[in-house]
């Protein structure tokens, strides 16, 4: 089975050429890293799956529907679901508040409902919140929940832009550099809860600069350069490719340097 499918995606800006020809799948219940230098164009491809962007050719679909076209609502109404490579948090909500906005998707109650406090709404207020706060424990948070957000560090506020990825009950979540600013312990943590997190039947795509974090956590990588795959299949295998050494590194020997 194919959870997510793309076939010759292609996406430029001006002359220049972000994506270029790129083709995988996402198998459901798996973590795959998403892997390449600065610029590579992994970012636009994010972008591109969850309908910020539309390609200029070639397709993408989710769950085997066609989603080129789609609208991010859309698509996040199919089942998926993002965190930014920069942390998005709205200013002035707590933790709890900022999870409880991202399940609004799901949310069966009716805007008159909500407005005149009618008994489902107020039931499903207190289960919102409920699952809100299920989820701060899910990533280790829920001792923030009636803290303002900003006021977090930015490894909680990474943490918290997840839960609140999660409240949608995605099938497929994008992950735009988890781990970007955290140190090894913090990093490793994330890895753990992404691993729990497939475990509990999720799959994750995950855009990722920490070789040990891929090496350690997926199961299938795809390295891009200058818009192209350069590589793709186990991680260890692809750390190891001399087309990955050279776009990471420049030259071999300072990649040998650099894993030792």
């Amino acid at each position: 089975m194919t959870l997510l499918a793309l076939a010759d995606v292609t996406k430029s800006f001006g002359g220049v050429t972000a994506v270029g020809g790129l083709s995988f799948t996402v198998r459901p219940r798996h973590v795959v890293g998403l892997m390449g230098p600065n610029g590579a164009g992994k970012t636009t491809i994010i972008n591109l799956i969850s309908g910020l962007l539309h390609p200029d050719a070639g397709t993408i679909r989710l769950g085997g529907q066609p989603v080129t076209r789609a609208r991010p609502h859309e698509i996040a109404g199919g089942g998926l679901a993002r965190t930014y490579q920069n942390v998005r948090l709205i200013s002035g909500m707590t933790a709890l508040e900022q999870v409880i906005v991202g399940s609004y998707l799901r949310r069966g109650t009716s805007l008159l409902a909500s407005i005149l406090h009618l008994p489902a709404a107020r039931a499903a207020a207190r289960a919102t919140r409920a699952d809100a706060m299920d989820l701060l424990a899910r990533v280790g948070m829920a001792d923030r929940a009636d803290t303002l957000a900003e006021t977090l560090s930015y490894g909680e506020q990474r943490r918290i832009e997840i839960a609140r990825a999660l409240a949608s009950q995605p099938k497929l979540l994008l992950l735009d550099e988890p781990t970007a600013g955290m140190n090894a312990a913090e990093s490793a943590e994330i890895g753990r809860l992404v691993h729990a997190l497939r475990d509990d039947g999720l799959t994750v795509l995950m855009v990722e600069h920490n070789m040990r974090l891929v090496a350690d956590f997926c199961e299938h990588v795809v390295v891009m350069n200058f818009g192209r795959k350069i590589a793709e299949g186990p991680p260890a295998a692809c750390i190891a490719d001399p087309a990955v050494q050279e776009a990471y590194f420049g030259k071999q020997r300072d990649a040998q340097r650099h894993r030792a």
